[in-house]
């Protein structure tokens, strides 16, 4: 799994086991961060050409497959069923029925010496879906006991079920993806904890501006790529000559408003994702909310992603639905995913 934020890619030996209900095990789980070129290759993959990413995506396809097959081989995992990868998303239109997740060419299968299932979003958006989000399934068979799901990564989104049990899904706002940005201005790659944030100031004028985005006016199912952030997110920030810790500090402002917002009073809600260990925005957060929100064990805190694109793999292997309309609004319930075998 690589998320939109760019610290690195998460890799997660899981076991999945079906009795009355899916249960499962995590393994041996690691993050490898991205080598500096490609840190500013990816994050520079959506003003490439046609041609340009066609052959980002031939490198990276074999990059990610590299990475798999020294993962495996490393940890000696020699009892391998196959390999659910997400690939990294460098195009996300779904309403001109585009989506573009690099590093699921069939060559990964040879480089990675293992079965890969992989390209989960496409079918959905060619359906008249989002192609986002797809975790909630996995939400749902996997952490059912929660009211709300909240994944706090390159954007947050959560999920839950609506009082006739169908379970509904939708990005809420961006996160990491601004706050990385202003944090590269200050010298970092992310704001260790929060405490940048922390040391700035919230600009109200600022803070109305974002607050006033159509999107927070749409209704689900709706999702955000890094061309909303490009296009309508940074040029209000321009706007305003401000310290890089102050435009952090209006943005956690911002969202944490947008976010504490979702929750019904007293429900219960299962917090993931790397700003999850931001403590000043998860502060900022529990500001802004009476639900109780809980931050689980390390290696789910840190692995939920991987965890469900690995049961998004088992489900379409055993050709069971995988992506919900409910939550994508595509306009059925489907399996989606493609499946490679090496060849050499």
């Amino acid at each position: 799994m690589s998320g939109t934020s760019l610290d690195g890619m998460d890799l997660a030996q899981i076991e999945f086991r079906k009795r009355e209900s899916w249960e499962f095990k995590l393994g041996v789980c690691e993050t490898v961060p991205y080598p500096q070129d490609w840190f500013e290759a990816l994050r520079g993959a959506m003003d490439l050409s046609r041609d340009q990413l066609l052959l980002l995506n031939q490198r990276y396809t074999e990059f990610l497959g590299n990475v798999i097959s020294d993962f495996v081989n490393r940890n000696n995992l020699d009892d391998i069923d196959f390999v659910a990868s997400h690939g990294h998303t460098v195009l996300h239109q779904p309403q001109k029925k585009l989506t573009l997740q690099i590093g699921n060419l069939p060559a990964i299968a040879d480089v990675a010496g293992l079965p890969v299932v992989c390209d989960f979003r496409v079918a959905d958006v060619m359906l008249g879906g989002q192609g986002a989000p797809l975790v909630p399934i996995g939400d749902k068979l996997l952490f059912g006991n929660y009211d709300y799901c909240l994944n706090l990564g390159g954007f947050a989104n959560v999920s839950m079920e609506d009082p006739t049990g169908t379970r509904i899904a939708y990005d809420i706002c961006a996160v990491n993806t601004v706050m990385n940005h202003f944090a590269t201005l200050l010298g970092e790659n992310y704001d260790d904890r929060g405490k940048m944030a922390a040391s700035g100031s919230v600009n109200e004028s600022l803070k109305l501006e974002l607050d006033a985005l159509d999107f927070y006016r749409e209704s689900p199912p709706k999702s955000l790529g890094m061309e909303w952030v490009s296009q309508h997110v940074l040029p209000i920030f321009e706007k305003y000559e401000m310290e890089p810790a102050d435009h952090l500090r209006t943005w956690v402002a911002h969202i944490a408003e947008q976010i504490g917002s979702v929750f019904s009073v007293g429900t219960k809600v299962l917090v993931t994702g790397g700003g999850a260990m931001n403590d000043f925005l998860m502060k900022e957060i529990t500001a802004h909310t009476d639900a109780d929100l809980e931050i689980p064990d390390r290696l789910v805190l840190e692995y939920k992603e991987a965890l469900i694109f690995g049961l998004l793999g088992v489900l379409k292997m055993r050709n069971e639905i995988n992506c919900l309309k409910s939550v994508t609004g595509a306009s059925h319930d489907h399996s989606s995913g493609v499946y490679f075998t090496p060849i050499r």
